[in-house]
């Protein structure tokens, strides 16, 4: 008869237990499209410039995470998955601010400025596919 090594259990479970801390994806999936100015006054802030990022990393949030005006200031980690069109995502991940409400019936989880948008993926797309994460 065989017999299970004693540890193996354990060793198997510390082995998934690390795979699952090390995998990348670890945040919620949505849309983002993009925004241009004026961004004042925001719904968050009214006309205060003060609280612009100096990176112009910022966006409006949408419905799914408006939250009742609790979204404003939120940081999250953004990075495009994909668009309608291949070739569209640059490979980066940028942190961002909410600042301001997309508006009521915006389908989409986020609205980027424009300098948001363009650091993660191309300029020219309309709407992309979006991974993102609370900070």
């Amino acid at each position: 008869m065989y017999r299970v090594p004693p540890l193996l259990p354990q060793l198997l479970l510390i082995s998934f237990l690390i795979a699952g801390l090390l995998h990348p994806c670890h945040g919620d999936f949505g849309t983002a499209s993009k925004y241009g100015p004026p961004y004042v006054p925001t719904a968050c802030y009214g006309s205060d410039t003060s609280v612009f990022p100096s990176n112009n990393l910022f966006a409006s949030a949408g419905d799914s995470i408006w939250d009742n005006d609790a979204a404003c200031g939120r940081q999250y980690m953004v990075r495009c998955l994909s668009a309608a069109v291949p070739g569209i995502c640059l490979n980066a991940s940028i942190e961002i601010q909410i600042l301001d409400y997309a508006g009521d019936g915006v389908s989409n989880t986020m609205v980027l400025s424009e300098t948001a948008f363009a650091t993660i993926a191309d300029p020219n797309a309309q709407s992309i596919n979006i991974e993102f994460q609370q900070l």
